[in-house]
């Protein structure tokens, strides 16, 4: 047996047989290909992109279909890519200037602009490089006439592979595909993504996964724990099939807790909310008993388009959330772009560092006219459903003030143009700054509710890039000196007698959910997938043993003997 350790990328639990794909080396196949007149090779690159775009689209619609619109989006993006004119300008110089054939043209321009994303110092557009490298080698096999899709599953097996792409998974059957393993890849990247949509256990960071598996190796996946068994003792094996079939009965038992409201043993209720990006999302939020939506992250409204969404779309967009809720609380987040968001047609100046610079309500404030048509909408959707507006990224009072002062003089227009809107709508902040947290006492004067997102508060409390692979070890919720921030933000949103709710990360997570029920959070929201979950947890905790255990927590000096200190709570209490 070997074993090897790996990044979750999509957790679960596979156990099955290896298909070890190797990537196409390009150059084998062009190397002899001769070079025709410049109008000929330019033809061709022009025909390859219009092949693309087609077999993009197709499966753009496939994925709409089966995931939404959130994840169809990323195909929107690829095709914003193969329509880029500076690829174009790239591969039509390689012709002319230094005569290379289309396809040599495109397989130097792809590697350059690869290399040049893979060396950002940021990780996110690090996976973008991926979307490149996925939109050039689909271009290099149309253009070289070779299959584009090059997984076959003939029976269900465990992929392993160099990177696979987004194209890649949306082609796969689904049915075949026990889990993947890559090479490269990360959290992040929109494979990661698709994979977790589905439902596919993955592993990437596999430095030598090509070398040291062969197709056919029986193999254990756990994404769970990060780990990769090669050829499994027949113990091991046993073991993890008994913890797959847990699993089954596990997720089972949570959907008979749909339509249960969440209170503790001894009658203290809160709200558990879902987190989403798109409309199509709440269909997942119901699915999984949600009584709310937590967050709606405007900003991927804003992406994989070339200009500012209008008004009118945005107000169809927040309708169609608030319609579809039925009544039930939608957190409507505006607009927070810069840090790792990026918008194609609005130039964001290179920063030093972009997470401590000019974002979100930072540029809506120097940009009034992009938050008043937000507002607009928001406002306008607030009739037909209950919906709250949360500023994001705020550390002053004077921000509050100007933010609302701007949506009163919305609310004045709209009035006086007849169009109808919720005039007692709820305006929120989220507490994801230091600052915020250090004076939510004062800030609780000017807002309805708080919702604290422990992402960039766990991140600028402690000083730590988030998307750092090099120090992120150090990034941890548990962290005394962040949960003192998050206790202090609940306290003042308590003693002001205001909601106060979470909708970072951290309120998914099942440790935490004990000491922050401890503290008094009101809301919870997470992904709609963890809703049963935390659920389930909060059913069979006691309040005021939660708050006892808080007290504790709160006390202590490092992270680890907060995490050990609730995982001991939580097997005496058989919840683990």
């Amino acid at each position: 047996m070997r074993e090897i350790k790996g990044v979750v990328a999509s957790e679960g639990i596979a156990i099955g047989r290896a298909l070890v794909v190797k990537p196409i080396n390009f150059k084998n196949y062009f190397k002899g290909i001769a070079f025709e007149e410049v109008a000929q090779e330019k033809s061709l690159f022009k025909s390859a992109i219009k092949v693309s775009q087609e077999q993009i689209e197709e499966i753009r619609l496939k994925t709409l279909k089966s995931l939404g619109e959130e994840k169809a989006a990323i195909f929107e993006g690829h095709i914003m890519l193969l329509e880029d004119e500076s690829l174009e300008e790239e591969v039509f110089e390689e012709i002319e200037t230094n005569g290379k054939n289309a396809a040599y043209a495109v397989d130097s321009v792809i590697d350059r602009q690869f290399i040049e994303l893979s060396q950002i110092d940021d990780e996110y557009l690090k996976e973008r490089a991926f979307d490149i490298r996925d939109i050039g080698d689909r271009l290099l096999k149309n253009i070289l006439g070779l299959k584009v899709n090059s997984f076959e599953l003939e029976n269900p097996q465990i992929l392993v592979v160099m990177d696979i792409t987004p194209s890649d998974i949306a082609q796969l059957d689904i049915t075949k595909v026990l889990g993947i393993v890559s090479v490269h890849g990360g959290k992040t990247s929109h494979s990661a993504i698709i994979a977790r949509s589905y439902g596919i256990p993955s592993l990437c960071g596999i430095s030598q996964a090509l070398e040291t598996i062969e197709s056919g190796e029986k193999m254990v996946l756990d994404a769970q724990n990060g780990m990769l068994f090669i050829e499994p003792s027949s113990e091991l094996e046993v073991k993890y099939e008994k913890k797959l079939e847990e699993i089954k009965i596990f997720q089972e038992r949570l959907t008979l807790l749909k339509g249960k409201e969440t209170i503790t043993l001894d009658g203290r209720k809160v709200l558990l909310e879902g987190n989403i990006g798109v409309p199509s999302d709440i269909a997942n939020v119901l699915k999984n008993d949600a009584e709310g939506i937590g967050l709606f992250r405007t900003e991927f409204q804003y992406m994989d388009r070339s200009a500012f969404p209008t008004e009118e779309e945005q107000f169809q967009s927040y309708k169609e959330v608030a319609v579809g809720m039925k009544g039930k609380p939608v957190i409507i987040r505006t607009l927070d772009i810069g840090g790792d968001k990026e918008l194609s047609y609005f130039d964001i100046p290179k920063e030093e560092n972009p997470f401590l610079g000019w974002r979100a309500v930072r540029i809506c404030l120097d940009i009034p006219e992009i938050i008043r048509t937000q507002l607009r909408a928001l406002l306008r959707a607030s009739a037909f459903g209950k919906v709250k507006i949360m500023f994001p990224m705020i550390i002053s009072k004077s921000e509050i003030m100007e933010l609302k002062a701007i949506a009163k003089e919305e609310m004045a227009k709209l009035g006086a143009e007849g169009i109808a809107y919720d005039k007692e709508v709820e305006f929120g902040i989220m507490i994801e700054t230091p600052a915020a947290a250090v004076m939510a006492d004062v800030f609780c004067q000017y807002i309805d509710f708080f919702s604290i997102g422990t992402n960039d508060l766990t991140q600028y409390t402690l000083a730590v890039d988030r998307g750092n692979q090099k120090i992120e070890k150090l990034y941890n919720s548990f962290n005394p000196g962040v949960l003192k921030m998050i206790d202090m933000s609940i306290r003042a949103g308590r003693r002001a007698g205001i909601e106060t709710g979470m909708c970072g990360e951290f309120a998914g997570d099942i440790k935490s959910v004990v000491l922050l029920l401890g503290m008094g959070l009101d809301n919870f929201s997470m992904s709609p997938s963890s809703v049963l979950k935390v659920k389930d947890v909060i059913l069979k905790l006691n309040y005021e043993e939660a708050k006892k255990i808080t007290k504790q927590a709160l006390q202590l000096e490092e992270a680890h003997e907060v995490i050990e200190l609730v995982t001991e709570f939580l097997k005496s209490k058989k919840i683990i």
